[in-house]
């Protein structure tokens, strides 16, 4: 039994749409494996080195003026979480015989557990990058702060009843810059110091936070722990809630989904090109195992069987061979970057390619295989055996679910699921209109001594073959086409976002007074400077005269509503922002405001709701008049509301706000502007603009891989279709020859059928991913769309080229062979 079963499968292996099948699901397992890994590898890379911006993985804020309970972080502790623990407030300082307003940070010894902290030892002395702050009794200063006390290193500065030596500068903190409130110059104490202060008392404004770090699932599992244990006052941050940073990460993640989304699809265009050729190829010997009384049940059971042994040889064999090209992509990004590369390979991450590959292969071969099994035998022999109707529908209606869901599984993004399978639909819809047109076209070609004749007779003798090939191709190409387009518009307009004189400095509580004095001193400078805006404190309470958590659904967490908003007045919309629903305001407008979308979505509010802010001991209640998109890796002042100008902010007690581009050979500039305007605080934000830019580069460069890979993935599709006609046209060619076909004729007229089938591909092709860009770029990206007039053009004659190729290749029999013989061998 062992030995027959060995025969069988030595027997296989040596037909050729096996070893097509089985190679078929090696290339999709391979580029999905490898897509997949690269892309959790980046995310990993790209979360965990954002992560600096808060000090650790997770922050856990307190605003009840209660410490986090020791229990928890104890708890922490033994999951295998590293701690550290910050209290923040406001308090006056004295030094140098000087009073100041500071805002206080106070660390503990394991502060930071993620990013280093950018300290100078003097203000002459070079900067350095420390993985701790100050310890007991020792106090460091921001420079300004220095200044704006007559202090030098090494005097005494009292913070209320404690007196602490400065023995250093605070030049940055991992954890700054990711919210723009805290106006007050920074200091930088030891938390065991905080109580000898006196300073907080019951009822004081005192913010306790906790950093976590650690691998996912025990952060997770940490997090489900901690969860039915916080209050109202309690916040669980993640890198996704820093607004610049989580946009460029969120887009950065539908990117790499994306490419892995476009990679699945051409999976299973490849697998189910090579299986459906395999399930035709069956029907005689589904016709052999029916005469010899084999049941239909062990025919099911035996092709089952043989599916589940080649998906399994080519999943394996398509993991091993992503393992490679992966370390090799990842070493790359590693070493362009300068890092460290990490060898770890997340296993799960490679469930995609599983999947991908056993439901194409059992989706697409298996249905037409068990539809032959009930078919009579003579039907089968005499070559029909129902391809038509009711069970190829029902072929189409399983192809659908199946690669519908493995989008939905993959990618978890409706609308990049519903603008690729919708691209898919509208080329599907084109080619049959398409088909119809060139049956009529090609009815009344007749065949001579032309070479274009030939060609144009082959096509119409050939027609549905050479539909369905051109759907494949059209299919494939639609799939490049989507990930060259997003490579060279989507990716192009991010970066564009983010010039290289984006500002890289904020001025922050700018006085009413000091406006013009500001801007002269910027212009003066020659400093390239966005609007001075005027900014007001608020916190939202009321929505159409409900409480705002009342009218909020519990099940949304809106972090607006647990702070005071940034609201400000406007006459022109800012040019990165972009109306969505309603007007912008009309001169002389002095009615409604203008609410950023995605808060606008997450409190429920749309146009003609009343809006109720507290600032202050006043209340002011406005309709909101429009909603606008923002762009807020954009690095310019943005706001969640916007006022009119004379509206409802109008005599309002505001502060200014504007942002400029420096570069670093000019800082020096800074110490000028602080000596002039010593109450403005200057917020550099450099670093956050070298990560998202960071970000960019390496979304770019796995999009150039992913590229890369699915093109060639293409090239192996299509040769792997048009091998499926081989033995007809061989067949074809070695007649021609028989009948006194010239050798060239032969070859021109091929190679000319199959350019002209590519051309008509390649263009339909390019047309459905403009499709598909059009509306990812719309729902997904938020971008303006325009055409690719390059790629149209282009796309359409590479893909002519490498058809003609593949023609001339499946020649090569005939000119080389006897004709008679390459007949006898044919049949």
């Amino acid at each position: 039994m062992a030995a027959t079963q060995l025969a069988r499968s030595n027997r296989d292996w040596r037909q050729r749409d096996v070893r097509v099948l089985v190679a078929a699901l090696i290339v999709a397992v391979a580029t999905v494996a490898t897509i997949a890994l690269y892309a959790s590898h980046l995310e990993r890379t790209l979360v965990t080195s954002a992560s600096a911006f808060l000090a650790g993985d997770r922050q856990l804020e307190r605003e009840n003026g209660q410490p986090v309970p020791q229990a928890w972080r104890d708890e922490a502790e033994r999951q295998g979480l590293a701690t550290a623990r910050m209290v923040e407030f406001s308090t006056m300082v004295f030094g140098g015989g000087n009073f100041q307003l500071v805002s206080v940070k106070a660390v503990s010894d394991s502060y930071p557990l993620r990013g280093q902290v950018e300290f100078q030892a003097d203000t002459d002395a070079p900067r350095q990058m420390l993985s701790h702050g100050p310890g007991p009794g020792d106090v460091w200063l921001n420079p300004r702060l220095l200044r704006l006390l007559g202090l030098e290193i090494g005097g005494t500065v009292e913070v209320g009843n404690r007196d602490l030596k400065v023995t250093g500068l605070l030049i940055r903190e991992p954890d700054a810059g990711f919210s723009m409130s805290a106006l007050a110059p920074r200091i930088m104490m030891h938390a065991d110091d905080v109580p000898a202060t006196g300073v907080i008392q019951p009822g004081s404004r005192v913010e306790y936070v906790n950093l976590f770090a650690g691998a996912d699932d025990a952060l997770e599992r940490f997090h489900a722990w901690l969860e039915p244990k916080l209050g109202p006052s309690d916040e669980w941050k993640s890198i996704q809630d820093g607004q610049a940073l989580s946009d460029s990460l969120t887009k950065a993640r539908r990117f790499l989904l994306l490419g892995g989304s476009l990679a699945v699809l051409l999976a299973s265009v490849a697998v189910a090109v090579a299986s459906r050729q395999y399930a035709m190829g069956q029907r005689d010997t589904v016709a052999l195992l029916k005469t010899l009384g084999v049941p239909g049940r062990r025919i099911s059971r035996l092709y089952r069987v043989r599916l589940l042994v080649w998906g399994m040889t080519g999943t394996l064999l398509g993991i091993l061979l992503a393992l490679p090209v992966f370390w090799g992509l990842a070493s790359l990004t590693a070493g362009m970057l300068d890092r460290k590369m990490d060898y770890s390979v997340d296993v799960l991450s490679l469930w995609p390619a599983l999947v991908t590959a056993l439901v194409a292969l059992f989706a697409f071969a298996y249905p037409p295989i068990q539809r032959l099994r009930r078919v009579p035998a003579m039907r089968v022999l005499r070559s029909q055996p129902g391809e038509a109707g009711r069970g190829v529908w029902m072929d189409v209606v399983i192809a659908v679910i199946a690669v519908f869901g493995l989008l939905w599984l993959y990618a978890g993004e409706l609308w990049m699921v519903l603008a690729l399978l919708g691209g898919l639909a509208a080329l599907l819809g084109i080619l049959a209109l398409a088909g119809w047109l060139l049956v009529l076209g090609l009815r009344r070609v007749v065949g001579s001594g032309n070479a274009w004749r030939l060609a144009l007779v082959g096509l119409y003798r050939h027609r549905r073959a050479s539909l369905s090939q051109i759907a494949v191709f059209a299919m494939t190409l639609m799939l490049a086409a989507t990930l060259i387009l997003v490579r060279s518009s989507l990716l192009d307009d991010w970066q564009a976002q983010l010039p290289a004189d984006a500002p890289n400095h904020f001025l922050i509580n700018i006085g009413p007074e000091a406006v013009d004095e500001v801007r002269d001193f910027l212009g003066k400078h020659d400093l390239s400077t966005d609007e001075l805006y005027p900014m007001v404190r608020g916190r939202l309470t009321e929505i159409n005269g409900k409480p705002v958590r009342e009218a909020v659904s519990k099940d949304r967490e809106v972090r607006a509503l647990n702070r005071e908003l940034n609201l400000t007045w406007m006459q022109d919309l800012p040019s990165d922002n972009q109306i969505v629903k309603g007007n912008w305001f009309q001169p002389g407008q002095t009615e409604g405001l203008s609410i950023e979308s995605e808060l606008a979505q997450r409190l429920g509010v749309t146009l003609g709701d009343r809006l109720t802010f507290t600032i202050g001991s006043q209340t002011i209640t406005e309709p909101v008049t429009s909603i606008r998109t923002v762009q807020w890796d954009s690095m310019k002042p943005n706001f969640y509301m916007v006022f009119p100008p004379g509206g409802a902010l109008d005599g309002l007690p505001a502060t200014w706000i504007t942002s400029f581009y420096l570069g670093s050979s000019r800082k020096g500039i800074l110490n000028d502007f602080t000596r002039r305007f010593p109450t403005i605080s200057v917020l550099e934000i450099d670093h956050i603009i070298d990560r998202i830019r960071e970000i960019v580069q390496q979304v770019t460069q796995a999009i150039e891989a992913i590229l890369a890979m699915i093109l060639a993935a293409a090239i192996v599709v299509m040769a792997a279709v048009v091998s499926a006609t081989l033995q007809d046209r061989q067949r074809e060619g070695a007649l021609l020859r028989t009948l006194g076909g010239r050798q060239r004729l032969l070859v021109n007229s091929t190679m000319l059928e199959f350019a002209l089938l590519g051309l008509f591909a390649g263009i339909l092709g390019v047309l459905a991913g403009e499709v598909a860009v059009w509306a990812l770029q719309y729902r997904m990206f938020e971008g303006a769309f325009h055409w690719h007039w390059r790629v149209v053009l282009l796309l359409p004659l590479v893909s002519a080229a490498v058809l003609a190729v593949f023609g001339r290749w499946q020649l090569n029999p005939v000119l080389r062979v006897s004709p008679m013989l390459l007949l006898r061998r044919l049949e």
